[in-house]
Order: structure tokens, then C-alpha cells, then sequence
């Protein structure tokens, strides 16, 4: 997995939020390894240079998920949504991601296979 080509630049710092057990450990670490930090968690309170969501159909209105991960993304940064694959459990549809995405205030710029079971869409925040 190579992290830069979905666009994470070293000495970044990544907010990683929605993590549990079926998340892509080889993913995740890809990310450290490429951006040369740990991930931080949602308590951090410091101004960060993306987030990573990982986020499941069941998890609950992901517009609100997306507004509550830009909380501390400096402008310009982007969120990397990480869904299921289509037929794994917990997918999420594009159509719903591409209605969630603008009402956030995000655009969708590119997505991507990670690992075996999940897809990254990469989501660019607009100026302010």
C-alpha cells in the first residue's frame, strides 16, 4: 500500500477517527510509515492535516460524521472516508457519500481500493 499515492505527504498529521477491529491495520500503518507520525485520535484538539473516517452503513448519519471530522482539519486538508467494499457488511453506497460529501461542505476528488475490504474516497475541503 502506498499511502502517497492517495495523496498523504510526510510530516503530516492525520486524525484517525471510527477505528475498531475491522479496520486495514497494513493500511493504517502504511500511513504512519509514509507521513513519519502516529495517527491521532479524535481528542487531540489541535489543529491536524487530515482525517481518516472509517465508517460502516450502520454507524449512524454520516453528514453529521463528516461535519464532526472537519472540526479540526486545517483548510485545505481532506478526509479520507473509508467504507466497506460493495457486498462486504456495513457498505455504503456512493450515491449516499456523493449526497453527504456537499452538505458537509466537501468535495469528492478520487477514490480508491485499500486493502482487501475497504474503498478510500478522498474528500477536499474548500476554502474558507
Amino acid at each position: 500500500m502506498d499511502a502517497g499515492k492517495l495523496g498523504f505527504v510526510p510530516d503530516s498529521v492525520i486524525q484517525e477517527l471510527g477505528w475498531d477491529e475491522d479496520v486495514d491495520e497494513e493500511f493504517r500503518s502504511a500511513i504512519e510509515s509514509h507521513t513519519g507520525n502516529a495517527m491521532v485520535d479524535g481528542d487531540v484538539g489541535e489543529v491536524v492535516d487530515g482525517v481518516i473516517l472509517w465508517w460502516r452503513e450502520e454507524d449512524g448519519d454520516l453528514t453529521d460524521a463528516l461535519v464532526d471530522a472537519l472540526q479540526d482539519v486545517d483548510e485545505g486538508g481532506f478526509v479520507w472516508l473509508l467504507t466497506p467494499k460493495v457486498g462486504r457488511d456495513g457498505h455504503v453506497s456512493g450515491a449516499d457519500i456523493g449526497e453527504a460529501a456537499p452538505i458537509a461542505g466537501l468535495s469528492i476528488t478520487t477514490t480508491s481500493a485499500v486493502g482487501p475490504n475497504w474503498v478510500a474516497t478522498k474528500l477536499g475541503t474548500h476554502k474558507r
